[in-house]
């Protein structure tokens, strides 16, 4: 069985960059044709920061442009956007967005799922209470981690004494892996329910402020089938128990104890 249930921990030295959710549901075509006041007041007291942008999906062949009159041009740009808004802690680590598709949460301070899970509730009882989608068309679940070696006492150590064969696969090689400028892997795996998936993605990366090379796992849980909305959010547990066990089956001891898990 992929990624078997492990004793859920909460890790003092947590690699997680971003976790993400989503949920996403047929069109609701008022969410770009009016201002989500109703939806803003419900979770302001959480979410007090707001933004608005839009995005555009408008090709045209070259040279019409030059063709059209300037002003049916730019209305025809704008009705062709898709409005996303935005609502934001005042730390701004802890954001929703909506749009006429999909709502999400991310954060950059992830904690413990129920931490998230909770932060999660106000919106997406907003949601409901002022658009009802019908049904959800695809729920994904997203953990970014990135490890980054000089944070966990683990400087010298090689990626081969810290990832499993399974995930580290040519940098696992002691001969090759001082020579790699670059490795990326991607797979999707099907999990035990039949019916949600996970693309793993590991690839190194460079940390910004000081080119540290790190190795990031990206596991994108999710669930592309017309899901009703009364068993979205168990679906939703059910992902995250997969990324519990996700994880523990990536790494080795070494990089476990590292991490410095308490038990739950």
């Amino acid at each position: 069985m992929p990624f078997p249930s492990v004793q859920r921990v909460q890790y003092a030295k947590n690699p997680l960059e971003e976790v993400i959710c989503q949920f996403r549901f047929p069109p609701i075509l008022k969410i770009d044709t009016e201002l989500p006041a109703e939806f803003q007041d419900a979770i302001r007291e959480a979410y007090p920061e707001y933004s608005e942008t839009s995005e555009l999906k408008f090709e045209m062949p070259s040279g019409v442009p030059d063709q059209i009159p300037a002003e049916m041009l730019r209305q025809a740009i704008q009705s062709s956007a898709t409005k996303s808004y935005q609502f934001l802690t005042e730390e701004k680590d802890w954001k929703v967005n909506l749009t006429r598709t999909f709502i999400a949460l991310t954060t950059t301070k992830y904690q413990r799922w129920e931490q998230f899970k909770e932060r999660l509730i106000g919106p997406f009882k907003a949601l409901l209470s002022t658009y009802s989608p019908s049904n959800f068309a695809r729920i994904g679940l997203r953990y970014i981690n990135v490890i980054r070696r000089s944070k966990l006492g683990l400087d010298d150590v090689p990626w081969a004494e810290l990832l499993t064969e399974y995930i580290a696969g040519i940098i696992g090689s002691a001969e090759i892996a001082p020579r790699i400028q670059g490795s990326e892997s991607s797979s999707e795996i099907m999990l035990s329910d039949e019916q949600s998936i996970v693309r793993i993605v590991t690839k190194f990366v460079t940390a910004k402020n000081d080119k540290e090379v790190c190795f990031m796992i990206d596991s994108d849980f999710y669930r592309a089938v017309k899901t009703p909305i009364d068993r979205a959010l168990d679906h939703l547990d059910f992902l995250n128990g997969k990324a519990s066990g996700l994880i523990r089956w990536a790494i080795k001891d070494k990089l476990y104890q590292a991490m410095e898990p308490s038990p739950l």
